[in-house]
């Protein structure tokens, strides 16, 4: 297994940021990168269409700097960031993030110790970085969501992900039809284990979240950017793993939702509804206790109370998209096109080159 990929002896680490208008978050971003031991090989900062400086903020730093005139959303700005890299190591980290000084030095020790992975992907932290409620709570359902997935995961992550750049070349890079931050992570990793490669979830390389979020932006990235293409993904593959969001608890929460709600809307009529509403709530209750913990011992039993009843309305609303991407699916309504592998080849040569400055 030692020839599959570059010589197990030190490997060397490219990060790529893509940015549109980061803003401060970027900025410590940066910082944490800088402040890395070991410095990686290289920063390739990618600006994305940005009109807020921070494409200038990272050349004042002395960082390569890469431009693209209009956003075209991080699949297209990794790609062009990773046809530049000259590292043995593709490090993707999202313009939101800040890493741990140990981070660059442990993935090139990841990379190093076990040659037949191809590619390795962390977690949010546990202590996100906006204060706000609903921060809290997404930043630490996702945090969840990661450490409890299978170790020898079955897709990848574009905020904290590293790829061998000779794998990523060879299955054409991210799919750059998704046009704003969506599921072109998860596409990839599909695309990686159908040719047979190794990725590795390292719950332990964990990374610092500072989005701040809000019910617009969950409503719009839950459903518009994930739910909605990654059921026509799967339902394209005609397969549904067992891993992260898809794990079995996660589709009987789902039902048990459903039914929960059902069980209200008719309880005026039907008295025994009330059973029903009660069995799944303590199915809901079971299922999910540990995450539920998990809310207790961070952010105590006021926070809890709050983020159950978000936790249930996002496997509603969860439910419902998929629900809404299968109609769409069997009734070809999608717009989206089918992907081909030809569609790929040849994307990480970058035909018209975006104007660069570096220092």
């Amino acid at each position: 297994m030692m020839d599959r990929f570059e010589s197990a002896q030190a490997v060397t680490v490219s990060v790529v940021v893509p940015v549109h208008n980061g803003g401060p978050h970027f900025r410590r971003c940066l910082e944490s990168l800088q402040a890395s031991s070991p410095p990686p090989l290289e920063i390739i900062v990618v600006a994305d269409g940005d009109t807020d400086g921070s494409g200038d903020y990272a050349e004042r730093l002395g960082l390569r700097v890469l431009r693209i005139p209009t956003a075209g959303g991080p699949a297209r700005a990794r790609n062009l960031g990773a046809a530049k890299a000259q590292g043995e190591i593709l490090f993707f980290v999202d313009a939101d993030v800040t890493v741990r000084v140990e981070t660059i030095g442990r993935i090139a020790e990841l990379f190093r110790q076990e040659p037949d992975v191809a590619a390795v992907m962390g977690s949010y932290d546990d202590e996100p970085g906006d204060p706000g409620f609903l921060s809290q709570y997404r930043n630490l359902l996702h945090h969840w969501v990661h450490q409890e997935g299978c170790e020898e995961a079955s897709t990848f992550w574009g905020a904290c992900g590293a790829i061998r750049r000779t794998v990523f070349e060879a299955v054409g890079g991210f799919d750059e039809t998704y046009r704003t931050p969506s599921i072109e992570d998860i596409e990839i990793g599909y695309r990686l284990k159908d040719a047979g490669h190794r990725i590795r979830l390292v719950k332990s390389l964990q990374v610092t979240h500072w989005k701040r979020w809000t019910v617009s932006s969950i409503v719009l990235t839950d459903v518009f950017r994930r739910a909605l293409p990654w059921t026509h993904l799967i339902l394209s593959r005609r397969a549904v793993l067992n891993d992260l969001n898809l794990q079995m608890a996660g589709r009987i929460s789902t039902l048990l939702a459903g039914t929960l709600v059902a069980g209200l809307a008719v309880a005026w009529w039907w008295r025994w509804a009330i059973v029903v509403v009660g069995l799944a709530t303590a199915g809901l209750l079971a299922l999910n206790q540990r995450l539920y913990r998990l809310f207790v011992r961070k952010r105590g039993w006021l926070f809890a109370f709050r983020a159950i009843p978000l936790h249930w309305a996002y496997f509603l609303y969860s439910g419902l998209a998929f629900g809404i991407g299968l109609l769409r699916f069997l009734t070809k309504s999608w717009t989206r096109p089918a992907f081909r592998d030809s569609d790929l080849k040849g994307r990480l040569s970058v035909k018209s080159v975006p104007s660069e400055k570096a220092k």
